[in-house]
């Protein structure tokens, strides 16, 4: 796995690269602390088989250049930007796009805005829809840094009886304490919370016709399984899987089932 960067747009870019193939972009969460080696460490020399994997780390996520929320937006068309200037700028003509969270959110935004750029989808856990703000998404929004509180945050992304490693929490909480990171986090955080969540128009999505794998874990209690219906509901080339037992971070509890799922559907012609 070789830890690299681009300049995508405007902004230095970190990636993780392994394998060979046709290239896979991992576009991890938007918790605190996320970034591409800590959400899909587990999952990438899995893919790395078959595919040619490229994790980024979002804008003001990680290793990736975190602009000044004063002169800078993190909005999630900014986040949708990004991401499709790192397709451009790895030159790839459609890339398969698997994103956790407000990363399914953002690999959604591309199909919707540039198509063109996009193979299939696989949205796992994804925001996008319209909701209600639970005491989950709230305990995300408002994150203060603190052993306390990033245990209190991975608790919610996981499910009940998972063992969270205690080096994960250290690495998240390391990474809150970059510069910039938490002011960055801030942005995005209230952004969305001013918005009333992270989502888009339902007649927006619904006119996404690239093929699309929806997987949900059915004790995620930030997307809860409702949501991943609707998503299956709105977007018409599209397959559910539903795992059980299993919380927000399927890539992370459950990531044999998930990888092997996954890679069934990406390599179907």
């Amino acid at each position: 796995m070789d830890d690299r960067f681009i300049t995508a747009g405007r902004f230095r870019t970190r990636y993780l690269e392994a394998g060979e193939g046709r290239s896979v972009i991992l576009l991890h969460g938007g918790g605190a602390g996320a970034d591409s080696l800590g959400n899909w460490k587990t999952c990438i020399p899995i893919f790395s088989r078959r595919f040619r994997v490229l994790a980024v780390d979002m804008i003001g996520f990680g290793k990736t250049e975190k602009p000044d929320p004063a002169a800078f937006t993190y909005s999630q068309d900014a986040r949708i930007a990004h991401l499709a200037d790192f397709i451009t700028a790895m030159g790839l003509r459609k890339a398969f796009l698997v994103g956790n969270s407000m990363g399914g959110a953002t690999a959604l935004g591309v199909a919707m805005r540039q198509p063109e750029l996009v193979d299939k989808l696989v949205l796992m856990g994804s925001a996008g829809l319209n909701t209600e703000l639970s005491d989950s998404v709230r305990t995300i929004l408002s994150f203060a840094p603190s052993r306390e509180n990033m245990e209190k945050l991975v608790g919610v992304l996981t499910s009940q009886g998972f063992h969270v490693d205690p080096e994960l929490i250290e690495y998240r909480l390391g990474l809150t304490r970059q510069p910039g990171a938490m002011e960055a986090y801030g942005a995005a955080m209230k952004w969305i919370a001013q918005q009333g969540g992270l989502f888009y128009p339902e007649e927006e999505i619904a006119k996404v016709k690239h093929r699309t794998l929806i997987v949900g874990g059915k004790d995620d209690k930030v997307v809860p399984p409702e949501i991943n219906w609707k998503f299956s509901q709105l977007l018409e080339n599209s397959w559910l899987h539903l795992i059980p037992h299993c919380g927000h971070w399927a890539m992370m509890e459950r990531p044999e089932e998930f990888t092997e799922v996954t890679s069934w559907f990406l390599e179907q012609a």
